[in-house]
């Protein structure tokens, strides 16, 4: 894996100089390599990826929880179908109520019709999880995936008639998600980033893990406090109140971290590594 740092604007006032961490694959690595060391996609292509604060639902040994389990009883006459992307119909009609939905869920201008086309048509969407009414056949909703069995299941984009939002369809596509690559014996769902409050409810499913930038924590209630509580000073490392402990010294962090550069031989600074 190769790094490159992408600059974002600087905050004198905090002494906050921040960048943006890029990851590109090297020869021998999967995409899978990239979601274990807490790493999403950013480009469709799957060329590049970026750092970030994001979930994952361990699902070896998945059991649900008692609210899982009623939002899977209430959702019991539906039906899911993994497909190919290749093999899903992405007609004219489903595209549109997908970009209405879009229009609606994540803003003006988040998902244009181009950037949709653009995600069908490349590697980052493998798979497509399609639900329907078993009894009706009345169409419930459409997860967008990236699978690599059995290591990583990528839960992008769901599409879902937001009509019907009172009933909690997106709460009953995710939990059949997890569910059906549980029971077929994967290691991991990914759901994306979590930043705000209202991405919090990825995180109640037993299992669940976040990135805090260095490894793959269970300790829900610091990504709470996280999410919840603004930072007092210009790193988060060294705000005496972050919930791993920061402080004055947060190098004993160090420790646990995922991440090294090469070791500082004759070799690397003849590589140009170190200047």
């Amino acid at each position: 894996m190769k790094l490159v740092f992408s600059e974002a604007p600087p905050d004198y006032t905090r002494y906050a100089f921040p960048y943006v961490v890029w990851g590109f694959p090297e020869p021998g690595e999967t995409p899978a390599d990239f979601f274990a060391a807490g790493f999403l996609p950013s480009s469709p292509q799957l060329t590049r990826f970026y750092l970030c604060r994001q979930l994952r639902v361990g699902l070896r040994d998945w059991q649900p929880s008692s609210e899982n389990r009623r939002v899977l009883r209430k959702g019991a006459s539906v039906r899911c179908e993994l497909l190919p992307r290749a093999n899903f119909d992405y007609h004219a009609e489903r595209r549109a109520s997908w970009l209405r939905f879009a229009e609606e869920r994540f803003g003006a201008g988040v998902m244009p019709g181009e950037r949709l086309d653009r995600l069908m048509a490349a590697p980052v969407i493998s798979h497509v999880l399609h639900f329907q009414d078993a009894t009706t056949g009345a169409e419930l909703g459409t997860v967008l995936l990236y699978l690599q069995p059995p290591r990583v299941a990528y839960y992008y984009f769901a599409f879902y008639d937001l009509a019907q939002r009172a009933s909690q369809p997106g709460m009953l596509l995710m939990t059949r998600a997890i569910e059906y690559f549980a029971h077929l014996g994967w290691d991991h769902l990914h759901l994306g980033t979590c930043y705000n409050e209202r991405a919090l409810y990825k995180a109640q499913f037993p299992g669940t893990e976040y990135f805090t930038g260095w490894k793959w924590s269970t300790d829900l209630a610091a990504l709470k406090s996280l999410v919840r509580q603004a930072p007092t000073t210009g790193h988060l490392l060294e705000d005496p109140t972050h919930p791993a402990g920061g402080g004055p010294d947060p190098a004993p962090l160090g420790a646990t971290s995922l991440f090294r550069t090469p070791s500082i031989t004759p070799a690397a600074r003849a590589d140009g590594f170190f200047g």
